[in-house]
């Protein structure tokens, strides 16, 4: 891969990145209940979803995953029953008020934080089970690819790339959900940001279930 390659998907890396979608409001949701230094399991989980795609992309299944209608309608609706349910899960959500304590945000004794383990297994399942995912890797990252050259160290520098970008968009996103946490610590603001977050959940699932793949 020759350097202007890399550099226009350098940049498209950080266009893919910032466009808003699940793993953003993912981060911005577990920034502001948990703070930045248990959004970063999250965001663990979100790039090894990412790398799931990858993976498959690179070993060739992915275009055998969109071409089969069976398959490709199996991970959408996964996808969009895992949103759906994780909107409704903030809505239900109690509020809490959070209290200030050597230079992070806790919660209060009543809300119990999750265990890292669930917070990357939920980023994983947000970018492994999104169909636009693996339809958009197959139609872009290809194009990077010189298919006379050894692809192996072309699809680790790609992802690499991405992974980079990622988490650096990722992280802000987790930490300035983090910083409005500090600010708005009465319970009914905390229940008007849950119930936020979790109608963008749902109208992420609703979006993702109009998806139609490519003939």
């Amino acid at each position: 891969m020759d350097l202007h390659t890399w550099l226009t998907f350098f940049v498209a890396s950080w266009l893919i990145s910032l466009s808003p979608g699940a793993g953003a409001i993912s981060c911005m949701t577990t920034g502001l209940r948990h703070g930045w230094r248990l959004g970063v399991w999250n965001i663990l989980g979100l790039q090894l979803g990412i790398a799931a795609i990858l993976l498959v992309v690179a070993a060739g299944l992915g275009a055998i995953l969109a071409a089969s209608e069976t398959a490709f309608s199996v991970i959408k609706w996964f996808g969009v029953a895992y949103l759906l349910w994780l909107g409704i899960q903030q809505w239900r959500s109690p509020a809490h008020s959070l209290v200030e304590g050597s230079g992070s945000s806790k919660t209060s004794k009543n809300a119990t934080p999750p265990a890292r383990g669930q917070l990357v297994l939920r980023g994983f399942l947000i970018n492994a089970s999104n169909p636009k995912g693996l339809v958009f890797m197959l139609a872009v990252l290809p194009q990077f690819i010189n298919p006379a050259a050894p692809q192996l160290p072309q699809y680790l520098l790609c992802g690499l790339s991405l992974f980079i970008t990622d988490i650096v968009v990722m992280n802000g996103y987790t930490l300035l959900a983090a910083r409005v946490l500090r600010a708005l610590r009465a319970p009914h603001h905390q229940l008007w940001l849950q119930r936020s977050f979790g109608t963008l959940f749902i109208g992420a699932a609703l979006l993702l279930s109009a998806f139609r793949r490519s003939s």
